[in-house]
């Protein structure tokens, strides 16, 4: 099955769903990335889901001379149906994304942005209806601080308490529960192991209206349970 297909067909399920199977396959924290939360369409709220293959877009503090320096703007040359993956640097104070880069982004068909930094611009990203992930919002562009040094390679997630690396192509999952990351030789594997999982918390659910003790519930329906 293709990445079009994978991703079209994750879109049925939560992040929630989908860190359960990776957790099933040993991936660190069930595929989570902390601290990505929804800032567009709402804050945190509503049925908004993206699910596409990173796009990565890396960046460095201004004075890193060593790094590489793209031509042209990594914005115009990011392809249909993915999601946008941006790193900044760790504890940058500016913002890296912005509502320019939204409305261009949703011209070329991607489905969300996820910003490990900060964006701006946050009621333009609302008002086009464009889904953005962030760890914080600011008011000032990046210039003053860093510019762009990688497009689609592999970023490290900026955080103390996980080792997480993004690779080009992996499926990001993102909705209000927060934000997952599928790595893409495991994606059919994850969708395989899905189905059976939900459909045994749909039954477990309905028992516990009706009374039955969790405990109890789970040990019927969670036999079932497809394995790795």
């Amino acid at each position: 099955m293709n990445t079009k297909a994978i991703s079209k067909a994750l879109e049925a399920y939560t992040s929630c769903d989908v860190a359960d199977a990776l957790s099933k396959l040993k991936v660190p924290h069930g595929g989570f990335l902390a601290g990505l939360t929804m800032w567009s369409p709402k804050r945190q709220e509503g049925p908004t889901k993206i699910v596409g293959p990173a796009h990565t877009v890396r960046y460095v503090r201004k004075n890193y001379e060593n790094e590489p320096q793209p031509s042209g703007h990594y914005i115009d040359s990011i392809p249909s149906g993915c999601v946008v993956f941006i790193s900044a640097p760790a504890r940058s104070i500016n913002a890296c994304y912005g509502g320019l880069m939204s409305t261009r982004a949703l011209y070329s068909g991607a489905v969300g942005t996820i910003i490990d930094g900060r964006l701006r611009d946050l009621q333009e990203h609302r008002d086009l209806d464009f889904p953005v992930f962030a760890r914080d919002v600011g008011t000032t562009a990046p210039a003053e601080i860093m510019r762009v040094a990688a497009i689609n390679e592999p970023v490290r997630l900026n955080s103390e308490d996980q080792d997480a690396v993004i690779h080009p192509g992996d499926i990001l999952v993102g909705d209000m529960n927060g934000v997952v990351c599928i790595p893409q030789a495991l994606a059919e594997k994850v969708l395989d192991l899905i189905p059976s999982q939900v459909e045994a918390d749909e039954k477990i659910a309905a028992d516990i209206k009706k009374g039955r003790s969790v405990a109890e519930s789970m040990k019927e329906h969670r036999a079932d349970v497809k394995k790795p």
